[in-house]
């Protein structure tokens, strides 16, 4: 009897944990909602979902993918990869935003398919390697967990990711995670030369502590280091680890036929992080004050 017992509390758990990753699907069907591959400028591809991005950046040498998003994307990212004429096995490195599981669950597949070497933020090391439990908001949260993925480099703010003649630069946007990393490369666009940036996020999360947070006691100083990196950045492209973060589907309506990219948004981008900031700003004082 209470072998049966324990059984039938192990099975519940599971069906707990898996059901909570399916009710978060659910509730963001955009996440695996397929969406038209195409390329935005130059050699940098989107391959994601709706609501998930991911990025395909073409080199002579291979091609690097930025977002591996959810375990059930990985069928998608290949497809779309597929579709513009690549193949899967051309991706030689693996990069990602951050390091919560709609970013980076598909990771261990992709590394496992493709043998592409995993490059990730210092600060988000231990969450890949453990699977999401050293995460210092999620990390008692089996819903959040991942499968184990081996990093291959570490990298620090201002790193190069190089392959080929394509260059990309991780730069560290802390808060959202310990490693939080926005991506610029230079991209082509009718002969010009273009930044593209793709925020990593400047999201805080409901139920984030911003004051006395003893798991991540310098997250408030982190997001305001963000804000201050992205805001130097120069960006023409401006792009993101979600779709609603710039716009996707509004801009890609409007992209064929169109004589300026709809993505070339410099001007959304510097909106975009004021609005994120003042956000954070709301939030922090409103904690400050024990509200």
């Amino acid at each position: 009897m209470r072998v049966c017992l324990a059984l039938i509390c192990f099975v519940s758990f599971v069906a707990i944990v898996s059901g909570s990753r399916l009710v978060c699907a659910q509730g963001n069907r955009a996440w695996v909602e397929p969406f038209p591959p195409f390329r935005i400028a130059g050699n940098l591809y989107y391959v994601g979902s709706k609501g998930l991005a991911s990025y395909l950046v073409e080199s002579d040498d291979g091609c690097i993918l930025i977002n591996s998003s959810l375990e059930e994307s990985v069928p998608l990212i290949r497809d779309s990869v597929e579709k513009l004429g690549f193949k899967f096995a051309d991706i030689k490195i693996l990069l990602i935003s951050h390091a919560h599981w709609d970013h980076c669950a598909g990771s261990a597949r992709i590394q496992e398919i493709t043998g592409a070497k995993y490059m990730v933020m210092e600060g988000d090391v231990p969450v890949i390697e453990s699977g999401g439990k050293a995460d210092f908001q999620y990390g008692n949260s089996p819903g959040s967990f991942f499968p184990i993925a081996k990093v291959d480099r570490v990298l620090h703010d201002g790193d190069e990711v190089v392959l080929g003649k394509t260059r990309l630069v991780a730069h560290l946007t802390p808060g959202h995670t310990k490693g939080c990393t926005t991506w610029t490369t230079e991209v082509h666009d009718g002969g010009k030369r273009c930044n593209a940036v793709i925020i990593g996020s400047p999201n805080v999360n409901q139920g984030y502590r911003l004051v006395k947070n003893e798991a991540y006691p310098e997250i408030a100083e982190d997001f305001q280091k963000t804000f201050n990196a992205l805001k130097k950045l120069p960006c023409d492209f401006f792009l993101g680890a979600h779709g609603d973060y710039f716009g996707l589907e509004k801009k890609y309506s409007r992209l064929e036929g169109a004589n300026v990219s709809p993505f070339l948004d410099s001007d959304g981008y510097a909106a975009f992080i004021a609005e994120k900031e003042k956000t954070f700003q709301a939030e922090f004082e409103k904690q400050k004050n024990g509200k």
